[in-house]
């Protein structure tokens, strides 16, 4: 069964719901994975999007900050939710659609302002949930999932506007780019877009 997938980082999905609601009519995806939602799971708006379809939610949610969401058309079973690196942040959901397919959706911390973990403890968090990642995947190979999410790292040298001035800058600095290339190679993952779409700017 073939189906269709978007991700989008919402930064409020109670505030953007009418922008989501819009998404959906006018693209309307299979699977909807939403991140940051900043929202408790049972203050996230769930009549609106049910009524286009959308009859099946799965999240983890927490007040003010952080939170992400799979909302679907079709079927799925809760897989349960992941406290990477221990943090105690609702940063990860997944749910099991009925092809078998099983959706991780992920938040990963942004990292703060400055790439040195000694000055800076969210750039700490965020080497230590991709360490943790990585050795969940490690642990337990994924089969047949799809990951998605925000992951706040742009890994390529063509992701960026500026490679050489973005290299200590979060979210480009060779750390963070090899702790992800190191979680992508533990769940054998492959790049979807850019095993479709090789070369390029694509921001």
């Amino acid at each position: 069964m073939s189906f269709t997938i978007a991700t989008w980082n919402i930064n409020s999905v109670r505030l953007r719901e009418p922008l989501v609601l819009k998404l959906l009519q006018e693209e309307a995806p299979d699977v909807l994975c939403l991140q940051e939602c900043k929202s408790p799971v049972d203050k996230m708006p769930t009549e609106g999007f049910a009524a286009l379809g959308y009859t099946h939610m799965i999240a983890n949610g927490q007040k003010g900050y952080n939170g992400v969401m799979i909302l679907s058309r079709l079927p799925m079973v809760d897989m349960g939710r992941h406290d990477f690196a221990g943090l105690g942040h609702a940063r990860h959901v997944a749910a099991k659609l009925e092809n078998g397919v099983t959706i991780h959706n992920h938040y990963v911390p942004a990292g703060g302002d400055k790439p040195n973990r000694e000055i800076n403890e969210k750039f700490g968090q965020k080497l230590d949930y991709l360490t943790d990642m990585r050795d969940d995947f490690r642990a337990n190979m994924p089969e047949r999932s799809i990951l998605v999410g925000d992951l706040n790292i742009a890994p390529r040298e063509d992701d960026v506007w500026d490679h050489k001035k973005l290299l200590k800058v979060v979210s480009h600095t060779p750390v963070e780019v090899e702790a992800l290339a190191e979680v992508q190679e533990a769940g054998n993952w492959v790049d979807d877009t850019r095993a479709d779409i090789t070369e390029g700017k694509l921001y």
